[in-house]
């Protein structure tokens, strides 16, 4: 498998016109885009930092993944996603090695990303999403 580099950092926020701010009054940051990921139950906002950028998340949805990461563990860090060349022969090398994986094949994700998540179990307790852009 070959990482590319930190594609994003995924941050878990209630709003991100609010979560935002900090990043865009006291950071100079520019949001980029926002874009709502019906399946995920998610509304994004993307920073652009270089090569990587920093993911505002918002739930739209009470029973969304993160608004159930947000009301156990508050607003915060998510995960962290690392750019791979291809990302089928990365989930194939991981499976081999017996990694448990959230998901078996990639699916779609922000931006058009071909995305899969490897399960926080393997990692520490840290969430690891693999794109391919």
């Amino acid at each position: 498998m070959k990482i590319k580099h930190i594609d994003h950092i995924g941050i878990a926020v209630k709003s991100i016109e609010e979560g935002g701010k900090f990043f865009i009054d006291k950071l100079g940051l520019k949001l980029e885009k926002i874009e709502t990921v019906e399946d995920q139950k998610v509304k994004t906002g993307f920073f652009p930092i270089t090569d990587s950028e920093l993911e505002l998340l918002e739930s739209i949805a009470p029973d969304g993944p993160v608004a159930k990461y947000i009301d156990s563990r508050g607003e915060g860090v998510q995960h962290i996603a690392f750019r791979v060349e291809n990302i089928d022969e990365a989930l194939k090398e991981l499976k081999e090695k017996g990694v448990r994986l959230i998901d078996q094949e990639p699916r779609i994700g922000a931006g058009g990303a071909r995305i899969a998540f490897i399960h926080p179990k393997e990692t520490h307790g840290v969430l690891v999403e693999l794109c391919e852009k």
